[in-house]
């Protein structure tokens, strides 16, 4: 009765505050929303800490909301935050405050800016102090209340309350408790440390670990200035490299003319900014859109992408002296024009967001869960960082003066870069065919390899002949014939390794398989790839298919596996998700026990060795 009394209390005062179209009775009598509770082990020993998991299975279309500390309210709706309390406990328990994941941000037509919430399965931790007093035999627990507003796009149902129980047997002396359930646990670590560090953002980048919490305005702006440190280090990846030389060329024939140089690097760098805040705005506002390299899920998109630049392929070779539509001269390389530069920054950030740079994918996670202006500034100060080379090198045109702009020598290089670009044209015209034909449980075509690796061995080989009959110096002859045999050695190589299964038998993510390794006691380590993601095969190359790393990814008690979001992959996607990143490359490990030990998106051999030696130990 009591119960039923505050939940009719409740509707009172939802139906008093709430707009009507925002909240309504449940359709059918199935609840949306069913919630159990788990021990990471069978008994406990008098004195132990352990964890609750509290697991809330929610309906697909459905959501609840965040929790009182990342729930957000607007002028038009203010949700009803959920709630999990400790509501009666045996004595001799101590329980520690609630550690919620982290909140997703989902679009509402009710709600301005949206809803932060919770979707799909859902585990809260609860950390529980044993005494060390308890009787050995006995059966010690509690009773949990759960509150939650469960919501859809279009409507909010009342809120409602699941009260949970759960004991659990006290060891006797010498006697051993028995791991369960130890897939429910593989976060707890990871989210209660982040609790201890006070929240914010943490960073990781080859061993080095810092937190920033962008709570207080100190904390923003250093927050802003990481992110902006790892937009500038987007130009060092290979998914941006192959513009640069190309923008240097173009700045190179306006050198002589300080101000139109200036104002050429300016435009290149207002497109950079330009997409990388639309991109920021598609992720505060548009319901779906969490991820900066979301838009290569979509293969018209990569194959329209590897189209522009095969257009560009055909400008380094003065193809356009044939008619074409007027759009396509907007990206034309050699047109010393504002709407040019602007196109071709606009294409650099398109380009960037493939791979993930050093802080910059951390700092773009969390600003996808925070309000609209805070996602805004974070995506703004990446932007920022990326164009500023572009505007550093136009306002400095000595260092572009020296390359040459007629002859042979000046042929040359936009030939070699031309079929360089065509390469790349090829490489996203083969990723988009892979995205399309990839399912979550096979691996993507890797044959388009060849014909790229053809045209990398193309232009090294064009080089090393070309240097050879043009080049009067002995010097120039030796580094750019040396140059160009270098190319087409490594192009020869990509061939062969980029189209091979290589060194480890990696086994392709889904729950239950990770469920299945870590039931059996083994530890885990998972790599998050695609086949648009340039960064995760550099990666995988040069450290994980060495071979001391292939010998230890190959324990008996361990198992490796490969999360491949080229295609459609849902559960690899939440899994990316629920270990705090939206951006790839990134590799995890867990522990025998499922703790989550090691998280990084940029690591060397020397890390795996010492993080696979704990994991399995």
């Amino acid at each position: 009765m009591k119960q039923l009394f505050s939940q009719l209390l409740l509707a009172c005062l939802f139906a008093a505050v709430l707009p009507t179209a925002a909240w309504a009775e449940p359709k059918n009598t199935t609840p949306p929303v069913s919630a159990a509770v788990f021990w990471p082990a069978d008994r406990v020993r008098p004195g132990e800490a352990l964890p609750l998991a509290v697991v809330v299975e929610i309906s697909e279309g459905f959501h609840i909301n965040a929790d009182a500390r990342q729930i957000r309210s607007s002028d038009s709706f203010s949700p009803y935050p959920t709630k999990l309390a400790v509501a009666d406990a045996h004595e001799g328990l101590h329980s520690e405050a609630p550690l919620y994941p982290p909140a997703e941000l989902f679009k509402a037509d009710y709600a301005a800016g949206g809803l932060m919430s919770f979707s799909g399965r859902t585990i809260i931790y609860v950390p529980v102090k044993f005494a060390a007093e308890l009787a050995s035999g006995a059966k010690t627990g509690l009773r949990l209340e759960l509150d939650y507003q469960a919501c859809t796009e279009s409507q909010c149902l009342l809120p409602q309350k699941i009260e949970l129980e759960t004991a659990l047997p006290v060891a006797a002396a010498g006697e051993a408790a028995a791991p369960t359930h130890q897939a429910l646990f593989a976060d707890y670590q990871t989210r209660r440390q982040g609790a201890a560090a006070g929240g914010g953002v943490n960073f990781a980048f080859l061993g080095w670990k810092f937190n920033i919490n962008g709570a207080s305005w100190a904390g923003m702006l250093l927050l802003l200035a990481t992110a902006a440190f790892g937009g500038m280090l987007l130009n060092c990846t290979p998914c941006v490299l192959p513009l640069i030389p190309i923008k240097i060329i173009s700045l190179s024939y306006a050198a002589k003319n300080r101000r139109q140089c200036f104002l050429l690097g300016a435009a290149m760098s207002l497109g950079v900014l330009a997409f990388w805040l639309a991109l920021g705005g598609m992720i505060a506002l548009v319901s779906g859109f969490s991820a900066t390299n979301q838009l290569f899920q979509y293969p018209a998109f990569t194959v329209g992408v590897g189209l522009i630049i095969g257009i560009m392929a055909l400008g380094m070779f003065d193809f356009f002296s044939l008619p074409l539509p007027e759009w396509l001269y907007l990206i034309h390389p050699e047109q010393d024009s504002l709407h040019g530069s602007f196109g071709l920054g606009i294409l650099a950030a398109v380009l960037s967001t493939p791979c993930t740079a050093p802080f910059m994918g951390a700092a773009a996670a969390w600003a996808a869960t925070q309000p609209p202006a805070a996602t805004l500034s974070v995506f703004a100060a990446i932007g920022s960082g990326m164009a500023f080379p572009y505007l550093a090198l136009s306002a400095a045109p000595h260092l572009v003066r020296k390359m040459p702009r007629t002859g042979p020598a000046s042929l040359l290089i936009k030939q070699v870069m031309g079929l360089l670009m065509l390469a790349a044209a090829v490489y996203f015209i083969g990723a988009g065919a892979a995205t399309l034909l990839a399912t979550a449980e096979q691996p993507p075509s890797k044959l388009y390899w060849l014909p790229v690796m053809g045209c990398s061995l193309a232009a090294g080989g064009w080089l090393a002949w070309r240097t050879w009959r043009i080049a009067s110096s002995r010097a120039l002859k030796a580094v750019f014939m040396g140059l160009g045999g270098l190319m087409m050695a490594v192009s020869i190589y990509g061939a062969v390794h980029l189209t091979e299964r290589g060194p480890t038998d990696w086994r392709h993510y889904s729950p239950a398989a990770l469920a299945q390794a870590q039931a059996d006691g083994k530890a885990a380590l998972l790599v998050f790839t695609a086949e648009w993601c340039l960064n995760c095969k550099v990666l995988e190359q040069t450290v994980l298919d060495s071979p001391q790393i292939v010998k230890l990814l190959g324990q008996e008690n361990f198992v490796p596996m490969k999360v491949d979001i080229t295609g459609s992959n849902p559960p690899g996607r939440e899994l990316l998700r629920k270990v705090g990143s939206l951006s790839i490359p990134l590799l995890v490990i867990y522990s025998r026990s499922g703790e989550l030990i090691y998280k990084s998106d940029f690591y060397t051999a020397e890390e795996l060795r010492e993080a696979v030696s704990r994991a399995v130990n």
